[in-house]
């Protein structure tokens, strides 16, 4: 235990110490650096609701080119992935195909007819 605190303690700037230099036990700093850091789960699961709230109404902006888009879907994306929320790769290229304008319907239908959506790679969409 001796050993385990000293190693979190060297990890530590000085603000991070004062929340956790009242602990008894290395497990003690640990949880309450895991709480000011990842939240509850009450606040993790807030968090997974709104990024999959995020996630399903997501559509591409207008006046929004692609790669825009993809760097917003893939941020939310991967806020998911660090919270254990994952979807497949073949979930993530139909959402991308679905989300796109009117526009863009010639060229998804194009896509749908030549590529294999649950093996198609989503940067392949680019």
């Amino acid at each position: 235990n001796a050993k385990a605190k000293h190693v979190i303690i060297c990890a530590l700037n000085s603000n991070e110490f004062n929340r956790v230099s009242s602990c008894a036990t290395a497990k003690e700093m640990w949880d309450r650096l895991e709480v000011t850091y990842d939240g509850t789960n009450q606040v993790k699961d807030a968090k997974i609701n709104m990024l999959v709230r995020e996630y399903e109404m997501f559509s591409m902006k207008e006046n929004e080119n692609i790669f825009g888009m993809f760097v917003r879907f893939t941020n939310i994306i991967n806020s998911l992935q660090s919270l254990n929320k994952c979807y497949t790769h073949s979930e993530m290229v139909r959402k991308i195909l679905r989300c796109l304008p009117k526009s863009w319907m010639p060229k998804v239908t194009a896509i749908k007819e030549a590529k294999d959506l649950n093996t198609l790679p989503l940067e392949e969409l680019l």
